[in-house]
């Protein structure tokens, strides 16, 4: 059976699948360039979170908001040190969780813009505490413990005064503490049916030294009659303190005299821990310094003021 072909309508046919397959092809080449391009963006998208993540920049919008914390402690550093670090461009610094505690290390360029005091001065590659009394004011490392300490002093002058005392007399001691740690090994034969053993054993020992740095301050006041509450800083919440200043306070002063000791750890000026954070912040940036935080802190945890007062 002979089928009739119309060449006509062939070509029609032809030409529109051809025309189909070219469009087709467009699309899918047009679809596979987006994908592509989409990929390429997902990937820049990745790789930039991933460095937002890595440096952790701090920006001057989120230091601004209300949910924003300052660290307790602050390093600062050149701006100069992640310049060139493209998720940085615009921060004032970045956060950074050392020995368990978060830092700030602040640019010296943003100082000003942070509303923060440093007390000295501020400094490139130092690190600061901050006030326990002020959240606004940073104490640089190496002098905290210091100034600390000439406050307690001054603090106790006061309230003598305040409290119309004719005499005051504080007898400072501070332990050094030394730790050290002896290692001992010996060897024991002991004899056995088939033999004899030798066995070791190794022995640790902690040996702790202490040293006592001690001093005196004895004062004398002349026609001190007036009788106030004094502001209290550093022993606001030591009970002997209080329990003075109310004796002297509700009119009567049925106390003649009084010696009150008081120990360093109820005014401690920071934690071990923040104390140990400073060390590791100051070994890692590779700054000279000779003391250890955490021996200070701890030689303060040990020492006792002796605070004598007479009417």
């Amino acid at each position: 059976m002979k089928i009739a072909f119309d060449k006509e309508k062939s070509k029609e046919v032809l030409s529109g699948f051809m025309k189909n397959t070219v469009e087709f092809s467009k699309k899918t080449a047009e679809n596979a360039k987006i994908s592509v391009a989409n990929m390429v963006e997902k990937s820049k998208e990745e790789s930039y979170a991933k460095r937002l993540k890595k440096y952790n920049p701090l920006f001057p919008e989120q230091y601004q908001s209300e949910s924003f914390h300052l660290p307790n402690i602050i390093m600062i550093v050149d701006d100069a040190v992640r310049r060139d670090i493209d998720v940085c461009q615009g921060a004032i610094g970045w956060l950074s969780s050392d020995a368990g505690s978060e830092v700030l290390y602040l640019y010296d360029e943003a100082v000003e813009f942070s509303g923060i005091q440093f007390i000295p001065k501020v400094a490139c590659d130092t690190v600061y505490c901050v006030d326990n009394f002020d959240r606004n004011r940073y104490i640089q490392s190496e002098n905290i413990f210091t100034k600390a300490h000439d406050e307690r002093l001054a603090e106790l002058e006061n309230i003598a005064y305040c409290l119309g005392a004719q005499k005051c007399i504080i007898e400072i001691s501070e332990a050094t503490i030394e730790t050290h740690t002896q290692k001992k090994s010996m060897k024991v034969s002991e004899s056995f049916s088939n033999g004899k053993a030798n066995e070791g054993f190794e022995n640790n020992t902690s040996q702790t030294h202490g040293k006592q740095r001690s001093g005196r301050i004895e004062i004398e006041f002349q026609n001190n009659t007036n009788i106030e509450r004094p502001k209290l800083k550093w022993f606001a919440y030591d009970d002997n303190i209080k329990s003075l200043i109310d004796m002297c306070c509700d009119g009567r002063r049925a106390v003649k005299s009084k010696i009150l000791e008081l120990s360093g750890s109820s005014s401690a000026t920071m934690s071990q821990k923040t104390a140990c954070t400073v060390d590791a912040i100051i070994s890692g940036s590779k700054i000279n310094s000779s003391l250890s935080m955490a021996s200070q802190a701890a030689n303060e945890h040990h020492s006792k003021l002796v605070f004598q007062i007479e009417f």
